[in-house]
C-alpha cells in the first residue's frame, strides 16, 4: 500500500463522526489540561485509560492523542498572557511571551504561537506520515538480539535526557524494571515478588501504576504548595501579525521545526528538549540578541514550533518499534495493550487504518487548536480561578471509578493509593517518575528478548556483539550513559541554557 493510499485510508477513518468528535474532545480537554498547572498530559492521560476500554481502539487513541499535543498549545496561552507555564515546554515561552504581553503585544504572541504551532504540527505529522511505513519495514529485520540492544539504548538515552541526578534516574528505571517482572514468570508460570497474593500473579496493574504515580502523586504534591491564585482577565486585542512579524518569525518557525522533527524521536522529554534548544539556537543566530529575554517575537516561535514538531514525531517509534519516546508514549502502549493490539513493526500492516487514521486525525487535531485556542483566550485563562480545593476531590474520584471499573476489583484502587503515596515520596526524594514508568513498560520486553536471544543463540551471550546491528545500538548505549556521567555534562542538565 503506497503513501497516498495509506493516507486515504486514514481520512476516511478520522472523518467518521465519532473519530472527529472524540479528536475534538482530546484536544480540547489537551488544552485546557496545559492550561491549568499541575494536571499536565500524563497524569489526565493515566486517569482517562480506564474509559477508554470502552471504545474503539482507533477512537480511544486519536483521543488521547490530542490531550497529549493538545496540552502544547494550552501551556502557551497562560504562558504568554500570566507568565505561568501550563506545561513544561512552555516555560521558554513564557521569557519573551509575557514580556510582549506587558508591552501590550499579546494578541501577535499568541497568533506567532498558534500559527507556529500548526505550521510545526502539520511538518511533524507529514514526516511520521513519510517515514512511519519505511522504519516499520527496516524494523522487520530485527530479531530478539537486536531489540534487546534497542530497549538498552531506550532506556539509557532516557537517562541521559532526565534532569537532575543521573543516579537517581537511573534508580528510577532499576525500580521499574522490578517492578515489571512482578508476577509469573514469562516461560515457566513461576511467581515472581508476589508474596502470596493472587492479585499479584497477573502483575502490576499499569493503569493504576500510572494513576497513582502521575495523577495521586502529582495532586498531593500541589496540594502541599497550593496558594490562592487570581488571574486578571484582559480583553485580547490585535492578533493579527503585521508584515515586520511575520518577517521575523518566518525563519524561525523553520528552524524550530526542523530542530523539533528530529529531537521529537529521542527517548525523554523530547518536546522540553527541543523548545529549549530551539531557543538557545535563536538566541545565537539573531543579530539582536539583546532583545531575547525583553520581548523578541523569536524567542516564541522558534521554541513553540519545535515542542510541537517534536510532540508529533514522538510518535515514530510508538507506531513503528512500539517503544516510548517518553511517558506519554509508555501509557499510549498502554492504551494499546488494553485495546488487545500488540505494538510493535506489525502493527502498520496489522492495523493500516488504524495507525493511518491516527496520523491523520493529528492534523485535524492541529487545525482544530488553531480554531479553538484565540477565540476561547478568555476562557482558558479564567480556569485558572478555579479552586484547587474543588478540583482535586473530582479528579481522584473519577480516576477511581476508572481503575475500580478495569475488573470491579477494589484492589486496583488501594494500588492507586500505594503508588500515589510512593510517587509522592519520590517526587519529595527529588526523583522523576518517569523513568520509573519507562522501565516498567520496557522492563518485560528486555527480559523477554534477553531469554528469546539466549535460547536461540544456545546460551551464549557473545550472540548481542557478534550481531552488527546489535552491536552498533550497544555501543550507542554505552556512548550515551558515558555523556550522562561526565561531569560537565550533567553540570549542564541541571539548567539547559545557564546565559539566559
Amino acid at each position: 500500500m503506497g503513501v497516498l493510499e495509506s493516507l486515504g485510508l486514514g481520512l476516511e477513518t478520522a472523518l467518521t463522526p465519532a473519530n472527529l468528535l472524540f479528536c475534538l474532545i482530546g484536544v480540547a480537554l489537551g488544552t485546557a489540561v496545559g492550561v491549568l498547572p499541575g494536571i499536565g498530559p500524563t497524569a489526565t492521560i493515566a486517569m482517562l485509560l480506564p474509559i477508554t476500554f470502552g471504545l474503539e481502539p482507533v477512537t480511544s487513541l486519536i483521543m488521547l492523542a490530542g490531550i497529549y499535543y493538545g496540552a502544547q498549545y494550552g501551556g502557551s496561552t497562560t504562558a504568554i498572557l500570566i507568565n505561568l507555564p501550563g506545561e513544561s515546554s512552555a516555560a521558554v515561552t513564557a521569557i519573551d511571551g509575557h514580556e510582549m504581553t506587558k508591552r501590550g503585544r499579546a494578541g501577535p504572541a499568541l497568533a506567532t504561537a498558534a500559527l507556529g504551532s500548526f505550521f510545526a504540527g502539520t511538518v511533524g505529522t507529514i514526516a511520521l506520515a513519510l517515514f512511519a511505513a519505511p522504519i516499520s519495514r527496516a524494523a522487520l529485520e530485527f530479531g530478539p538480539a537486536e531489540y534487546f540492544s534497542l530497549v538498552v539504548l531506550g532506556l539509557i538515552a532516557s537517562i541521559a535526557l532526565a534532569s537532575g541526578s543521573t543516579l537517581k534516574a537511573l534508580a528510577m528505571i532499576v525500580l521499574g524494571l522490578l517492578l515489571g517482572t512482578v508476577g509469573q514468570d514469562i516461560y515457566s508460570g513461576t511467581p515472581r515478588f508476589t508474596f502470596g497474593q493472587r492479585e499479584l500473579y497477573g502483575g502490576l496493574n499499569f493503569v493504576s501504576l500510572a494513576v497513582g504515580m502521575f495523577g495521586v502523586a502529582e495532586i498531593l504534591r500541589n496540594l502541599e504548595g497550593e496558594t490562592r491564585r487570581t488571574v486578571v482577565v484582559e480583553k485580547v486585542r490585535n492578533l493579527w501579525l503585521t508584515k515586520e512579524d511575520v518577517r521575523r518569525i518566518t525563519a524561525p518557525v523553520l528552524r524550530g521545526t526542523g530542530l523539533g522533527t528530529v529531537l521529537g524521536v529521542l527517548p525523554g522529554a523530547g518536546h522540553v528538549l527541543a523548545s529549549f534548544v530551539s531557543y538557545s539556537v535563536e538566541k545565537r543566530v539573531s543579530k539582536h540578541p539583546q532583545e531575547f529575554g525583553r520581548g523578541a517575537i523569536e524567542g516564541v516561535a522558534g521554541p513553540e514550533s519545535a515542542n510541537n514538531a517534536a510532540a508529533q514525531t514522538s510518535f515514530v517509534p510508538l507506531l513503528t518499534l512500539g517503544l516510548p519516546a517518553n511517558s506519554i508514549m509508555a501509557l499510549l502502549i498502554g492504551a494499546f495493550i488494553i485495546q488487545g493490539i500488540t505494538p510493535g513493526p506489525n502493527v502498520i500492516t496489522d492495523e493500516p487504518a488504524l495507525v493511518w487514521g491516527l496520523i491523520v486525525s493529528m492534523w485535524i487535531g492541529n487545525l482544530f487548536l488553531v480554531l479553538l485556542n484565540l477565540p476561547l483566550i478568555g476562557l482558558w485563562v479564567r480556569m485558572l480561578t478555579i479552586p484547587y480545593g474543588v478540583l482535586f476531590p473530582a479528579i481522584i474520584a473519577f480516576a477511581s471509578i476508572g481503575c475500580y471499573s478495569l475488573g470491579l476489583n477494589a484492589y486496583h484502587v488501594y494500588a492507586v493509593a500505594f503508588f500515589g503515596i510512593l510517587g509522592y515520596f519520590l517526587i519529595k526524594l527529588g526523583c522523576e517518575p518517569a523513568p520509573l514508568l519507562l522501565g516498567f513498560v520496557l522492563g518485560p520486553l528486555l527480559e523477554e528478548y534477553l531469554r528469546r536471544a539466549l535460547i536461540i543463540s544456545r546460551g551464549d551471550p557473545t550472540v548481542f556483539l557478534t550481531r552488527p546491528i546489535s552491536l552498533v545500538l550497544l555501543v550507542l548505549a554505552a556512548a550515551a550513559f558515558a555523556l550522562a556521567v561526565l561531569p560537565a555534562v550533567r553540570r549542564k542538565r541541571e539548567v539547559v541554557f545557564e546565559d539566559e
